[in-house]
């Protein structure tokens, strides 16, 4: 069996309540100066446990600037922000680029590294800030994840800092934080969390223990979706959502994602796409490419799915992408580029930006040239 190292946040609370435990847990840290990195539309959500600690003796500090697919111009914004609050804590509550800002100041407070010396894959040299994450959407899995993702407006392009530095000390997971989340917006990043498993899942560095992660992932994902979508409050299907989306997290670490977030990412820095339907986009063709160099595992998926009655892999492969077609369409996702006003005229442009992420695209289980980028945009418009 090939060496995998697993990181994960030092405590792991998933369930209904874990908001408040938080707060609960925060309350006996010893940490005074809690720099919060959050959204307005939970702000009165939040109001009294920010109130509860305060009574407490702790500062807090709440910035709710972030917006979707933030540069790193933006987050070293508040960076400036949490230091002259001299915050001796971070956390993040809210979606996956609430929670990616959160780990990056958390990791910058006290470096005296600059941005561009972390961007990249094990580069940062260390982080001595206290940092919690509380997911609002079940997509990203940044709380379980070493990544944060931003947009490098000096290229326009979305640059990754990976690092087991960026791991927060503790995720608390709670289902009713998603509750309010929009139908567009839970398909978006359900969409999102069922690529990262799926990805992690067929990849050149697919591994044994990730592979069960990644096809519960999938499942719970698949089978509760819709649901959620369609009734937002089924506290159930949001609970099977979370989870199978932490599981989705709990993938990008020790594999990672492929060919499907590459080809993504260009739609969201360059025409501001957002990041789930970025993805969701994509993934029919880039399957469809990667099939013929992973017949087997995508047998195994559909079957996983719940397809059943085909004689052959290759028979039950087709059938399983047509099925994950199926049911993203059955969430009223686009599956074409020309249906989410990208011209035809920028696909190679997009081509070129994509052959760039080799960090993702080494994973691919197919080869992907420039020629072959172009083709699979060719073949999603």
């Amino acid at each position: 069996m090939d060496l995998i190292k697993l990181n994960t946040p030092s405590q792991l609370v998933i369930g209904d309540g874990s908001l408040s435990q938080f707060f609960e847990d925060f309350l006996k840290s010893g940490q005074q100066r809690l720099f919060v990195v959050s959204i307005p539309v939970i702000r009165q959500l939040l109001q009294p446990y920010y109130d509860k600690i305060e009574q407490a003796g702790i500062i807090i500090c709440v910035n709710e600037q972030i917006a979707a697919e933030p540069s790193f111009a933006e987050v070293e914004e508040i960076l400036a922000e949490a230091r002259q609050f001299e915050a001796d804590a971070v956390v993040g509550i809210g979606g996956g680029s609430v929670l990616d800002a959160a780990k990056f100041i958390a990791a910058q407070l006290r470096n005296t590294q600059t941005t561009t010396e972390i961007i990249g894959i094990g580069n940062l040299n260390g982080r001595s800030t206290y940092l919690a994450c509380l997911p609002t959407t079940a997509g990203t899995g940044s709380e379980v994840s070493p990544n944060a993702i931003f947009l490098d407006t000096t290229d326009n392009e979305k640059k990754g800092v990976i690092s087991p530095f960026l791991m927060p000390d503790a995720a608390y997971v709670d289902p009713l934080l998603t509750v309010g989340v929009p139908p567009a917006v839970t398909a978006f990043t359900g969409i999102d969390a069922f690529t990262h498993c799926l990805e992690a899942f067929i990849n050149r560095f697919a591994h044994p223990v990730v592979d069960r992660f990644a096809l519960d992932g999938m499942q719970l994902i698949f089978k509760n979706l819709k649901q959620a979508y369609d009734h937002g409050n089924d506290l159930e299907a949001r609970a099977a959502v979370a989870l199978g989306s932490v599981y989705g997290g709990m993938c990008l670490g020790p594999v990672n994602t492929a060919a499907v977030h590459a080809l993504a990412y260009p739609l969201g820095s360059k025409y501001k796409i957002a990041h789930g339907l970025s993805n969701a986009v994509m993934l029919p063709y880039v399957l469809e490419y990667n099939m013929p160099a992973a017949v087997e595992r995508f047998a195994l998926l559909a079957k996983n799915l719940g397809i059943t009655g085909c004689s052959t892999n290759e028979e039950y492969a087709s059938a399983g992408i047509a099925a994950i077609q199926q049911w993203m369409e059955s969430m009223d996702v686009p599956v074409k580029l020309s249906a989410i006003g990208i011209p035809e005229s920028a696909l190679n442009d997009i081509a070129k930006s994509a052959i760039k992420v080799q960090r993702l695209l080494k994973n691919n289980v197919r080869d992907i040239a420039l020629k072959d980028a172009k083709e699979i945009y060719k073949r999603a418009f």
